[in-house]
C-alpha cells in the first residue's frame, strides 16, 4: 500500500483546490441528509446539484473560495457556498447580496460596476451576522 500523505492545500492548482473543496463541501453536507453531484461543467451558472433524503430538495450550488456576490447569479435562484477554516457557509446568493448591496457601498465600486463581481477572502464581520444562519458544520 501507497503511504498516505497530508497535501498543503496552499500547494495545489486552482482546479485541484476547487475539486478539493468540493469534496469537503460535500462530505459537510452528508451529515445534513444530502448527496452532492459535481457537474462537469458550470450549468446553470451552479457548480454541483444538492440533492436532500426528502427527495423533494434540490439545490444549485456555486462553489466558491470566499464570499461573493455577482450579477450574473442574480435570479437564478442559486446558492453559494464557501469553506472559511472548519466552517462552511451556503447562503442563497440573491438573499444575501439584496442585503449587501442595500447596506454596504458595494454597488459604488469598481468591481461591482464594471465586472458585476464583489469578492471577500475573508468575511466581514458586518456581514458575518447575517451569514451565520446558513453556517454549518
Amino acid at each position: 500500500m501507497t503511504k498516505l500523505e497530508k497535501i498543503s492545500y496552499n500547494k495545489l492548482s486552482t482546479k485541484q483546490k476547487e475539486n478539493y473543496n468540493f469534496q469537503k463541501v460535500a462530505s459537510a453536507l452528508a451529515d445534513y441528509g444530502y448527496q452532492c453531484i459535481k457537474l462537469s461543467d458550470d450549468w446553470q451558472t451552479a457548480d454541483f446539484i444538492a440533492q436532500h433524503i426528502d427527495g423533494k430538495t434540490f439545490i444549485k450550488v456555486q462553489l466558491k473560495a470566499g464570499l461573493t456576490i455577482s450579477k450574473k447569479y442574480l435570479g437564478k435562484n442559486l446558492y453559494v457556498c464557501y469553506r472559511s477554516g472548519d466552517k462552511f457557509f451556503l447562503y442563497p446568493h440573491d438573499e444575501i447580496a439584496e442585503h449587501i448591496l442595500e447596506n454596504l457601498n458595494v454597488k459604488n465600486t469598481r468591481s461591482w460596476k464594471e465586472h458585476g463581481l464583489y469578492y471577500w477572502p475573508q468575511t466581514p464581520k458586518s456581514i458575518l451576522t447575517i451569514l451565520n444562519k446558513y453556517r454549518f458544520k
